[in-house]
Formats: C-alpha cells, structure tokens, sequence
C-alpha cells in the first residue's frame, strides 16, 4: 500500500479518535507542531525514512523530541505508528491530518507566491479569489515571496494553480514566438 494511503487512513483514525475524545484542537496542535518540526529538521525526517534504524530508537527519538510538548493520544500514536513500522509515514500522516481537518472544519487553505510581500489590500484581494474559486468562507492563506516571478502571483489552491506571473507570460510569449507561423518566402 502506498505510503499516501496509509497516511490518509492513519490520519482519519486520528482524527475520528481526537474528535471522539474531545481533544481534537489540542491533537490540531500537536500535528501542527510535528509538521513545523519535519519541515524544519531534515536528519529527523531522514531518520524516520531510514530502515536501518530500529524501530525502538525510532521511537526514543520521538519521545525525546516531542515527550511533554504534545497530549498522551499523540504520543500513543505515535507508539502504535512505530509499532506497526510505518515511521517512513509519519511526515505524510501530519500533512494529511491537517489537510482532513480543514475539510472537516470548512476551511480552505491556500498558497500565494509573487515576487514581493503582499499588502493588506492584496492580501484580501486574494482571500477574495479563494473564496469565489472554492465557496468557502473561511480561507487560510500561506504566503511565499519569489523574486523571479517578476510580477504577479501564483496561486495555488488545493490540486489547482493559477499562474499569473510576468515569468510564465513572458515564457508563453517565448513559445509564441519559437513557432513563429510567418515564414519568409523567396
């Protein structure tokens, strides 16, 4: 089984468990943190992926990272996940945890590069493109700053990109240009 799938079926356990109980923001929380973590700490992500590294160890760095910082339901998680050996998983199961709450909570979460920082007008501006694309009200925006882009934005909402950047007009132009239908005769 993919490790996508796994991830997407750990996570729905989690949250069903988390919901269940009634800790479902402090789980939201503890995801949160072990996301920013990964992203953060390549040697742990590569730790994780490694299969020389037992399982046990594995766990001990899990503990030593995240022991006291997360509820004891994220911890016995993340027992089970190690037990089961599917740590290679873990980083999926986070993105894929957050990804399902959103939807359970209605929010749409979005992703804006352009080539400076957004102002507050702009920043609405887009907030509003959000939520016409999707029709939800609540719009959780991540913002990336790409120079090269020259001008413009992309947006990325979910499995859709809208380009709209002064780069990918100007590499359309190009290609335009490159199959030029004019050809002299003589």
């Amino acid at each position: 089984m993919s490790e996508l799938r796994v991830a997407a079926r750990y996570a729905k356990s989690l949250l069903d468990l988390a919901e269940e109980r009634g800790t479902l923001e402090q789980v939201k929380e503890d995801m949160d943190l072990f996301n920013k973590t990964l992203d953060e700490n390549r040697d742990l992500r590569l730790l994780l992926r490694n299969p020389i590294v037992k399982h046990d160890k594995k766990l001990a760095i899990l503990r030593a990272v995240f022991g006291g910082k997360v509820t004891d339901l994220t911890e016995k998680f993340f027992t089970i996940i190690t037990q089961k050996n599917r740590e290679s998983a873990l980083e999926f199961i986070g993105s894929e945890f957050l990804d399902q709450y959103n939807r359970l909570r209605g929010v749409q979460s979005a992703e804006v590069t352009t080539a400076v920082p957004l102002n507050a007008v702009t920043r609405l501006q887009v907030v509003q493109l959000v939520r016409q694309q999707t029709g939800q009200q609540q719009v959780t925006l991540s913002e990336k700053v790409d120079p090269s882009l020259i001008g413009g934005f992309v947006l990325r909402v979910g499995d859709r990109l809208i380009d709209d950047s002064v780069s990918f007009r100007l590499r359309k132009l190009r290609t335009e240009f490159s199959k030029n239908p004019y050809q002299s005769q003589l």
